[in-house]
């Protein structure tokens, strides 16, 4: 009896263990949707809290090297550089851009995405050469789909 149950109990976690990782990337999504419109409203603060929020669901469910970890990362990124946080950006960048070169690779369209952000925010901060070499491998990326 007590080894049907353990069986049970095994069948039961192998069952609902993916449910509960459905259930949080619901909730992610759930979380971008909610960053996106408090973003296209201007309220970027509010948004940043939820970007927050949901990096820690990401960093949790997947693990701290996963590619939707580092899509978390680059969105709080962008709306600290909407605030003109650049200084608390750069380093989320980078760690994203990290992540996704050795998770997807380093001629991956999010790869791109993440250099043009940065390259955008290098403008911002009156970096241009930075800007302008992030851009052209951004592009280069790009040109190569």
């Amino acid at each position: 009896m007590r080894i049907l149950s353990k069986v049970f109990w095994m069948a039961m976690l192998l069952i609902l263990l993916p449910m509960a990782g459905q259930a949080q990337e619901a909730l992610l999504e759930n979380l971008y949707s909610q960053v996106f419109e408090l973003y296209d409203q201007g309220r970027y603060s509010e948004a940043a809290d939820i970007a927050k929020e949901a990096l820690k669901v990401a960093e949790d469910t997947f693990g701290e090297d996963h590619p939707n970890v580092a899509i978390s990362l680059n969105n709080l990124a962008y709306l600290y550089d909407c605030q003109g946080n650049h200084a608390q950006s750069g380093p989320l960048y980078r760690r994203a851009l990290g992540i996704l070169e050795k998770a997807v690779g380093p001629d991956h369209f999010r790869v791109g995405l993440v250099l043009r952000n940065m390259a955008e925010r290098c403008r911002k901060m009156g970096k241009e050469d930075e800007a302008d070499r992030l851009e052209a491998r951004a592009e280069k990326i790009r040109a190569n789909r």
